[in-house]
């Protein structure tokens, strides 16, 4: 979404990382971006221009002085055309160019002259990442506003286990959406504190069996996502392996209902908003086999007991804090989520009919009625989740937030 017609440009230098740009071009292009490539001539040693052009459908700038376009100076109209930029790899080399704004290639030039957001991922050995002066640039970098992703530790090119791979395509890519968000949103949630919960619980019957739900986590996701758009701290309370991975977001596994509600209570104080968008069983097993049942008969039956009503638990504890519930029915849905609405206390409630296959579960679109414990009421079309989300936070908000 908020990709979508932005002009990226991807500065390349010289690391044997500089292979895992083709995969960063296709993914902003599936997101709608329009990506322009510029590269030293190191990174043309290690991936060629064309390849990068085919995939951009752009041409690849290499060259300072080819200025193929006399009405533009090249590496200021470049600079001028991007809405953001992301500096990958970041080779030692680079770093301390920018740091001490020395600018002897096409690369460094262009640096020099950007005023969107950047985002640098360093690549390197791990020695000469630690290496003090490296430090001392990244600081620098920082200090001076850029956005530095932190290299991850896998297997090196040198053989070896230890920090200074390219951060994944993905956190990349969620990176550039989070400065571009800075642009887009009003940072309305800087400094506040937001607890989102995500995903269906699962209730162990024994050691390889458990009552669990249909819920995907997706909508919990996108509310926590947009929260980090608007500049909230979240922390995502989640029973899925989440595909958000980006700084700025404390991401707490659970399983049960019980590992939920634990988990909250551990942060619900601090906090200024709680979204239970999670599809919280209501029901656990009295008691746990702790060997794997086995077929015995033709009946079984087993007991349950209530888990604890989250949701209702801490709206009833809130003082300052904002409570959102989410209401998944399968019909009656907006008259079921009003009574849900007065009974647990609840400052908003979102209406969410989980029968449809088109919305609610498992999919990536959503249909939801807000209502709110003011009166408020408004329905919201089949649209993505990470729209919903947006349409959510701007009734909460009582602002426009539409990016």
């Amino acid at each position: 979404m908020l990709l979508e017609n932005k002009k990226i440009g991807i500065l390349v230098t010289g690391g044997i990382a500089a292979y895992k740009v083709t995969e960063l071009v296709r993914q902003l292009i599936k997101k709608q971006a329009r990506v322009r490539v510029m590269m030293t001539d190191s990174a043309t040693k290690f991936i060629t221009p064309l390849t990068l052009q085919v995939l951009s459908k752009e041409e690849v700038i290499v060259d300072t002085f080819s200025e193929n376009h006399p009405e533009n100076v090249q590496h200021i109209e470049f600079a001028q055309w991007c809405n953001a930029a992301i500096l990958a790899p970041a080779t030692a080399n680079i770093l301390g160019k920018l740091a001490n704004g020395i600018a002897d290639d096409v690369v460094s030039t262009t640096l020099l002259a950007l005023t969107c957001p950047v985002v640098i991922a360093p690549a390197m050995n791990d020695k000469m990442f630690h290496h003090p002066a490296v430090s001392r640039n990244l600081d620098c970098l920082q200090k001076d506003g850029y956005r530095v992703i932190s290299p991850e530790t896998g297997f090196l090119a040198e053989g070896y286990e230890a920090v200074g791979r390219m951060p994944a395509v993905e956190v990349l890519i969620h990176q550039l959406e989070r400065e571009l968000a800075k642009i887009i949103y009003p940072q309305v949630l800087e400094n506040k504190c937001v607890i989102v919960t995500a995903g269906g619980t699962k209730e162990r019957i024994d050691p390889v069996r458990f009552i669990s739900n249909d819920s995907s986590g997706k909508m919990g996701e996108a509310l926590a996502l947009m929260a980090l758009y608007l500049g909230a701290n979240v922390t995502l309370i989640t029973t899925k392996q989440p595909s958000i991975m980006t700084d700025g977001m404390d991401i707490l596994s659970v399983s049960s209902a019980v590992d939920m509600y634990q988990a909250i209570d551990q942060v619900f104080e601090a906090s200024n908003y709680l979204v239970m968008a999670a599809a919280v069983s209501d029901f656990r097993m009295k008691d746990i086999s702790p060997h794997k049942i086995k077929k015995e008969g033709s009946d079984v039956t087993w007991h349950l007991t209530k888990n604890p009503d989250i949701i209702k638990h801490f709206a009833e504890k809130k003082k300052e804090q904002v409570v959102i519930g989410f209401a998944a029915e399968t019909d009656q849905v907006v008259d079921y989520a009003r009574k849900k609405l007065k009974a647990k206390n609840l400052d908003w409630i979102i209406a969410n009919d989980v029968s449809r296959k088109d919305a609610g579960f498992n999919v990536d679109q959503n249909q939801v009625t807000i209502l709110g414990s003011q009166g408020q009421e408004s329905l919201v079309p089949l649209m993505s989740k990470i729209k919903v989300a947006e349409q959510i936070w701007s009734a909460v908000l009582d602002l426009d937030l539409r990016g």
